[in-house]
């Protein structure tokens, strides 16, 4: 059997906790969902090196300077590899999966997410789906959970996990992932597909999202949306002058040259 290396020994475990603002803590349910939450809170979901066309590439020592070294975001293969390389340093027993977005729309089999097993109960931990996920989800079928203030539940058909979301007129199909473990190569071609490919949803327009108890933000193109978990909605534009700011607002801090950058490729997309 080949032995996956997934080098987690390229994680300062102090320099994360820090940089998500957790303390130390043991294997426990209790435990990882204060840290998926504290994850999800602190470090922003991001294409921004996608969009300047200067991704770095995942292999983790890459992604654990960046995200936390240098406090930047990024999309669902960083946080996903740098949390569960955490996860598996404090001694929690981790899998890593990979999903298919929109199962219904024949949507693409590139987001990772994890599956964490600790007291005797395993976890679906995803904390790279954009704004979508505080929490992680028991692994159950017909598991409803509370995602910040919107409810979303797992169904299961044979070994196909079907993670959806509670809209007007039922449920809508997020992604679905089955029981196949996965390999650092499966992730590197994902990850080329979602930062290269024209049609990448990725590609062609900045994505930006926060997410905390009761309301998501997020930034795809020059759209600001603010959404509550009340129902309540507002979509601003938001001009090239005004693009630094709001990206500061979402906790998306660059150098002044990137922010430059930023703003050459994003204003012909308006046009």
């Amino acid at each position: 059997m080949i032995e996956d290396d997934w080098r987690i020994d390229a994680v300062d475990v102090d320099a994360y906790l820090d940089r998500i603002g957790h303390p130390h803590a043991a294997p426990s349910a209790a435990a990882l969902r204060s840290l998926h939450q504290a994850h999800v809170r602190r470090i922003p979901f991001d294409n921004v090196d996608v969009v300047l066309r200067q991704h770095p590439g995942i292999d983790l020592p890459v992604v654990a300077d960046k995200l936390v070294t240098r406090r930047r975001g990024g999309y669902c293969f960083e946080h996903a590899l740098l949390f569960a390389a955490v996860l598996e340093r404090l001694g929690f027993e981790v899998e890593r999966r990979m999903a298919r977005v929109q199962p219904h729309r024949s949507g693409p089999r590139t987001h990772m997410l994890l599956r964490v097993r600790v007291d005797g109960q395993d976890f679906l931990a995803d904390v790279g789906f954009g704004a979508g996920v505080l929490s992680p989800t028991p692994l159950r079928d017909g598991v409803v959970v509370d995602q910040a203030g919107w409810p979303h539940r797992l169904v299961r058909d044979g070994a196909l996990w079907t993670f959806e979301k509670r809209v007007d007129g039922g449920w809508e199909p997020l992604h679905a992932t089955d029981e196949l473990p996965q390999r650092p190569i499966d992730y590197e071609v994902a990850h080329h597909y979602v930062a290269t490919h024209p049609r990448s949803p990725f590609t062609g327009q900045l994505v930006v999202m926060r997410l905390d108890h009761g309301v998501v933000r997020h930034l795809v193109g020059d759209r600001l949306t603010v959404e509550r978990a009340s129902g309540e909605a507002e979509t601003t534009e938001v001009p090239p002058e005004r693009l630094e700011q709001v990206l500061r607002d979402l906790d998306v801090e660059l150098t002044g040259p990137e922010y430059a950058a930023l703003r050459e490729c994003y204003a012909p997309a308006r046009e």
